[in-house]
Formats: structure tokens, C-alpha cells, sequence
């Protein structure tokens, strides 16, 4: 028999005013985006005696009324070997991974494969219990479909150092990426708010009242319909570089949810977008040192690279 379910009542405070009801309430609850989703959906939340929708504004003051759903156990973090998967750098307050396609940063709803997470904990090592349960430790993630550099804490120091210098943006991520056509300018900055796809909760889209979004990019080199380029994140939003991307018509090779030629990504065998964590440094939350990790191409990236070197480069 199901327990009752609570009614609560939350006030918006001044830092989420202006903010979609749907991501405003999933960070005041600790709740996923699409449970407080369904839970709108379901007509459960409600401002001023009317059902609040996902993308209706909410503002300071405003007192929201929300059916809260019935409790469950936390997830357990369960050990998912991950074949592939390199520690590039360990102590005792930081592992630095390199991350292979096809693995998760942490466990989320409908995910049944191998995670960044649970392969530490499955090689033994420890990490700190800072954050939900599901992703201890964890202080930045890389899609399912990215490859590269990806760094973890240890202990609950490292985590709000970490945590902290994501914040501040002293964390350098660079990042390479092959386009569809050819940039022009070679090399710029993309200045573009990012938030959920009005339409399409799957994915992102830059629309105007979105989070402030940067991304810096250099053309490495130019072959024939596609451009190489190194990437720096000034921010961290969810999908950014794909989303502004494909937002100036050049998509990344292989991202058939942001516009792909699917054409092109079958000629460089490519399945998964064409992006690789090619970088990292931070600062060591306990020596103070400037630390630095640069991760090879994984063999799918170098097989797209050969397959443009029989054309020539274009440059």
C-alpha cells in the first residue's frame, strides 16, 4: 500500500526569479527536471490556484504548491566495470579519468550501461560522498557520446575545491571537435544564452532568455567539408557545444540530434558526435599546484582523421 502523498508549499527566492518553473523547482526540491515535469504535467503543481507549467516564469515571492511524489530509496551506487577506461592521474584527493564513448559520468533514470562512477568504485578506489548519492564525487560531466578527460574527488575537500573553481571558471577545458563546413571567421567566440529546447525536452537550443553561454573556438585545420577545431568552454551549460554548433549551421560530425549530415558521418565512420576532451588543468585542492592532462584521440576520431588525410586537407 502507497504511502500519502504531502502537499508542499515553496517560495521563490530572489536567485531563481525570472527562472522556468520546471528548473527552478527541480533545484529548490533536489528533484530530477522530469519528474517536476510530470508532476506539472499531472496538473500537481500550482501558483495562485492555477497549474503552473514547465516553462511558465516564476518570480521572487511567488508561493508554489506542488503534490510532492512518493518518497523511494536513494539509488545505490553500484561498481560498473567500464572497459576502456584510463585513470590518467591518481592521489589521495583527485583521479583524473580518460573517458572512452559509450560510458556515463554517474547512474540516471533509464541509463543501464557502465558509468564513470561506478568504474572507480569498481577498481577500488574511493570517492567522496559530497552530492546526491548517485554522483558522489562527481564535479563536471561529459555526455554518454564525448570522449576525453574527465577529473573526480576523492574526499569532501577536494569536491568543494573543485566545485569551486568551476564556478570561478579558473578550470581550463579544451576540448576538439570536427564540424560540418568551414568556418568563417576561422576563429571567434560564440555569445549565445542556452536553455531547454522550447519544444523538445530531449535536447538544448540557444533561445534569449536562456543561461549565459560561451564558447571560444580556433579552426585547427580545414578538409573538405569539415573543419577541425579546438574548442575553450568560458561556461559549462549542457550540450554547449553542440547546441551552438549546430545554432550557426555548422553541426558536429556524427550528432544526428543537432542536425547532422548523416551522409557525412557515415564517409568518416563516425556514430556518436565527433568530441573529445583533449585537455584539462586545475588547480590541486591540497598543494596548490597547476596540474595538466592532455588525452589522445580514441581510435574512432583517428580513423575519421585518416579517412580525410586520403582527400587532402583544404586549407
Amino acid at each position: 500500500m502507497s504511502s500519502a502523498r504531502e502537499s508542499k508549499y515553496i517560495s521563490i527566492p530572489d536567485g531563481l526569479d525570472n527562472e522556468r518553473g520546471d528548473a527552478a523547482l527541480a533545484r529548490l526540491l533536489g528533484l530530477s527536471r522530469s519528474v517536476v515535469v510530470d508532476l506539472m504535467e499531472a496538473g500537481e503543481v500550482t501558483l495562485s490556484g492555477k497549474n503552473l507549467g514547465k516553462s511558465d516564469r516564476v518570480h521572487a515571492g511567488d508561493m508554489v504548491e506542488i503534490l510532492m511524489p512518493e518518497a523511494k530509496a536513494p539509488p545505490s551506487l553500484q561498481p560498473t566495470p567500464a572497459e576502456g577506461m584510463t585513470v590518467v592521474y591518481d592521489d589521495e584527493d583527485v583521479i583524473v579519468i580518460d573517458k572512452p564513448v559509450g560510458i556515463a559520468a554517474h547512474p540516471s533514470p533509464g541509463w543501464k550501461g557502465a558509468t564513470v562512477i561506478g568504474a572507480i568504485v569498481a577498481a577500488g578506489y574511493n570517492v567522496s560522498t559530497s552530492g546526491a548519492a548517485e554522483r558522489q564525487g562527481i564535479v563536471h560531466r561529459l555526455d554518454v557520446g564525448t570522449s576525453g578527460l574527465t577529473v573526480v574527488a576523492k574526499n569532501e575537500k577536494a569536491y568543494t575545491s573543485l566545485k569551486q573553481q568551476f564556478r570561478e571558471r579558473s578550470v581550463d577545458k579544451i576540448y576538439h571537435a570536427m564540424v560540418q563546413g568551414h568556418m568563417d571567421p576561422s576563429e571567434g567566440t560564440i555569445d549565445a544564452p542556452i536553455d531547454r529546447h522550447p519544444r523538445e525536452d530531449y535536447r538544448f537550443a540557444v533561445v534569449a532568455d536562456g543561461k549565459p553561454s560561451i564558447t571560444h573556438y580556433t579552426a585547427l585545420e580545414f578538409f573538405p567539408a569539415v573543419s577541425l577545431l579546438e574548442i575553450e568552454l568560458e561556461t559549462g551549460r549542457t550540450h554547449q557545444i553542440r547546441v551552438h554548433f549546430s545554432a550557426l549551421r555548422h553541426p558536429l560530425v556524427g550528432d544526428a540530434t543537432y542536425g547532422a549530415d548523416h551522409t557525412i558521418s557515415q564517409r568518416l565512420e563516425i556514430s556518436r558526435p565527433w568530441l573529445h576532451a583533449h585537455k584539462l588543468s586545475f588547480t590541486h585542492p591540497a598543494s596548490a599546484e597547476r596540474l595538466h592532462f592532455e588525452s589522445p584521440y580514441p581510435a574512432d576520431l583517428t580513423r575519421s582523421l585518416e579517412i580525410l588525410a586520403t582527400h587532402g586537407p583544404r586549407n
